[in-house]
Formats: structure tokens, sequence, C-alpha cells
């Protein structure tokens, strides 16, 4: 889906505790990368959610900093994965975004991690720019609306898979 085709998302109501959300985010591109944590920032806190935010050093990072959380002592309700890689003139832009896809999509779906996934994926630095404005086509607030479905879900099942090692 485009951002420009984006259905606007109502807020979402959460049954039991507030949740408490990791965000993965390599903040590479700052500004785009801070406004899609502000557009996140919106949505979970408009549901009470807490948040804590960790840094990695690139989006190649995320999936294993993932992996990390699901296996640490503290626990999180979800995670969500803010990023941004601009196409180059290598094809360094297609090994590293079909592997921090791959990636998360794999820790995601063996643990059944509640996961919102923030990557953006563009061509230049205007559309990533775009994508990030605090407006209705903001990519960390649809990751965030993501997380908060999964995170429903995985209560509703009583699902937390992770936590049991």
């Amino acid at each position: 889906m485009s951002t420009k085709d984006a259905p606007t998302r109502a807020a979402k109501t959460l049954s039991g505790e507030p949740p408490r959300i990791l965000v993965i985010q390599a903040p590479y591109y700052g500004e785009v990368v801070g406004g899609m944590l502000a557009g996140a920032r919106g949505v979970l806190e408009g549901v009470g959610a807490s948040l804590e935010v960790v840094d990695v050093a690139g989006a190649f990072e995320m999936p294993a900093a993932l992996r990390m959380a699901l296996g640490a002592t503290e626990r999180w309700d979800g995670f969500l994965m803010l990023g941004c890689v601009v196409k180059g003139e290598t094809d360094h832009y297609d090994f590293i975004c079909a592997s921090v896809c791959q990636g998360a999509m794999t820790v995601a779906s063996e643990y059944g991690a509640p996961l919102g996934f923030g990557l953006l994926t563009v061509a230049s630095l205007d559309q990533a720019i775009a994508r990030s404005r605090a407006d209705q086509h903001n990519k960390g607030a649809e990751a965030a609306h993501a997380v908060l479905g999964q995170v429903t879900l995985a209560r509703r099942w009583h699902f937390s898979h992770w936590a049991r090692r």
C-alpha cells in the first residue's frame, strides 16, 4: 500500500494493563526516524503505553536486537522497529533491505512476538521525509497501530511464547 492510500486509523482500545513497548530504532537518518518515533509515540501514548527506546547501529542490526530482547529477563508486550534505508548506487541497499525484512519476519514468526515493522525502504531522502512527517501518512504511526493490533491478538489468545524458555 502506498503512503497516499493509507487508511485513517481509529485510536485503539486495549483491555488490561497499558502495554510496555520496546522500540528498536536505527537512527541513521535522525530526522526521518525521529519523525517516525514521534508518530508512533502519539499512537502508543494514546493508549497509555510505556515506551523504552534503544538504538542500534543500523537497520541490519534490528532483527538481532529483537532476538536479544526476546531472550532478555525484562519483558515487553510488543516490539516496534523503526529505521530507514535509502537506495544508493550499489547493491548494498538490496541486501540490507531483504536481510532486515526476512530477519524481522523470521524472529517475530518463530517467537510469536507482536511486532510493528517500520523500516522505510525508499529511493530518496525526500520520500523518507514524506513518510515521517507529522500527518496521517506517518509510517511510524502505522507501525504503532500494527503492534497494538498484534498485542491485542496476543492478549486475546493469552499468548506469550517468547516469555517461555
